[in-house]
């Protein structure tokens, strides 16, 4: 039996055996549905193992592979609303699953981080070219609010500038994020465009507050949440990425139940970068424009940013 007749044989088991998964996702299997989920299952692990020695293609074998892995996750589940999945689920297979779609987080890091790093060089060496990415209201705001060196915070600026400079990075920095894993659906066009635009204007940012004489009051205020905010960017991008690469790639499926199955991952990725701009927020609120000597700040902001990276390629491995 060739690859062709192959597919042509088992592919209705396939399209039955998704289907099962995806109504066990929503609602109870009845007892003969449960008993061809275990069936199926196993003959899909056979399907699987007879691909792979054969050598059948990345493809097919990755169609399978995923496939077998969910059925296998609802096979296994434990029962839902427990907080001790909650937590397993935090500390252990939300980084799974972001290291297992790693490389939608490189792609939209490297158009993140990239352009960031390019913006903030040149700008840092020529502020003039600033204005031709920023408004000139934000940069004279942007002067205004960090008027003060990194160590001559008082309780007043902690109350009222300091706050605001919060809530202003909060709101811009979220709704990039939010903005770059909605627009995913457009088949990651525009996902692409929101992290490199972004990318320049926050790298200019940075340039021009290190270039009129700013930088150790602004990176004594971002370094400690930036390890959160900045990820979470990046993070939320791959996971738009991942929703218009369902579109445009959908595989052996539909671009509906592609969309259902890669959404669904896509969705629980974003909910984590979600999780990470809310913590920090907190840290931008109550620590970042805190009148703490910038030192601790730089101690306490890169250790944070050791902690994250730790969490997303350390946490979970080995179980």
């Amino acid at each position: 039996m060739n690859k062709r007749q192959f597919v042509k044989q088992r592919k209705p088991a396939w399209k039955r055996f998704e289907k099962l998964v995806n109504r066990s996702a929503t609602s109870k299997l009845r007892p003969k549905e449960a008993a061809q989920f275990s069936t199926l299952l196993r003959e899909l692990s056979n399907d699987l193992a007879i691909v792979r020695s054969r050598d059948w293609g990345q493809h097919l074998e990755g169609f399978l592979n995923h496939l077998v892995g969910r059925g296998h996750n609802r096979f296994y589940r434990a029962p839902p609303g427990n907080l001790a999945n909650a937590i397993r689920f935090a500390t252990v297979d939300y980084p799974r699953l972001f290291r297992k779609h790693i490389w939608y987080f490189y792609t939209a890091a490297a158009l993140f981080f990239v352009p960031l790093i390019i913006s903030w060089t040149v700008v840092q060496l020529n502020p003039q070219l600033a204005s031709r990415v920023l408004p000139n209201e934000a940069l004279e705001q942007y002067d205004k609010m960090y008027e003060h060196d990194a160590d001559e915070f008082t309780s007043a600026n902690f109350g009222d500038k300091s706050m605001f400079m919060s809530g202003f990075y909060v709101y811009n920095n979220a709704g990039i994020a939010l903005r770059a894993f909605a627009v995913g659906i457009l088949m990651g066009g525009m996902t692409v465009y929101v992290l490199l635009s972004n990318g320049i204007s926050i790298g200019a940012t940075a340039g021009y507050m290190v270039a009129m004489g700013h930088g150790r009051t602004f990176s004594s205020f971002v370094i400690s949440h930036g390890s959160f905010e900045l990820t979470a960017i990046a993070i939320a991008g791959g996971a738009g990425l991942m929703l218009g690469n369902a579109i445009v790639h959908p595989g052996q499926r539909t671009r509906k139940e592609a969309l259902r199955v890669q959404g669904l991952d896509a969705v629980k990725i974003a909910f984590g970068a979600a999780v990470m701009l809310f913590i920090a927020a907190g840290i931008e609120a109550f620590w970042s424009p805190a009148p703490i000597p910038a030192i601790f700040k730089y101690i306490v902001g890169a250790t944070l940013w050791v902690v994250v990276y730790l969490y997303l390629f350390v946490a979970g491995r080995g179980e």
